[in-house]
C-alpha cells in the first residue's frame, strides 16, 4: 500500500488561476497550486530549493521535481501555444487569508519554515478550488 502524499503548505491561492495566448490558445496545460507555489517561492522571490522545501513543509527532493514539473509545463504553454490553467492538488494554505494575501509570506517565507503572517504549523487547514 503506498504512502499517503503529504499536503504542501501554501502561502495564499493564486490570485489568477489561467492564462492564456492572444492569438489563442492550441489547448491548455494544467499546472498545480503546489507547482504555481515552488515556481512563486523560486523564480520570482529567489529563494533556493532548501529554503522552498522548508516552507511548504516537504523534503528538498520533493520540491525540486516539482519544480522541474512546474517548469516543464511553463515551457510547453509559452512555446506550443499552449493555455495554462491552475488547479488542483495537495496543499494546505495559511489562514491568514486576505490581510495576509501572501505579502507577509514572500517577506519572510524564504528564511522561516512556517508563514510569515505568525501562523502556526497546526493552524493550517487544507483547502480546495
Amino acid at each position: 500500500m503506498p504512502r499517503p502524499r503529504k499536503c504542501r503548505r501554501i502561502c495564499a491561492l493564486p490570485r489568477y488561476s489561467g492564462f492564456a495566448p492572444l492569438e489563442g490558445a492550441r489547448g491548455q496545460v494544467e499546472m498545480t497550486v503546489e507547482e504555481y507555489e515552488t515556481i512563486r517561492l523560486i523564480d520570482l522571490l529567489g529563494c533556493t530549493q532548501a529554503q522552498c522545501a522548508a516552507q511548504m513543509g516537504v523534503a528538498r527532493s520533493t520540491v525540486q521535481a516539482v519544480y522541474d514539473g512546474a517548469r516543464r509545463k511553463l515551457a510547453q504553454a509559452l512555446v506550443e501555444g499552449y493555455g495554462l490553467h491552475i488547479t488542483g492538488g495537495d496543499y494546505v494554505v495559511c489562514p491568514g487569508g486576505d490581510t495576509c494575501g501572501g505579502r507577509e509570506c514572500a517577506r519572510h517565507g524564504c528564511a522561516r519554515r512556517r508563514c510569515g503572517c505568525g501562523c502556526g504549523e497546526d493552524d493550517f487547514r487544507k483547502e480546495e478550488i
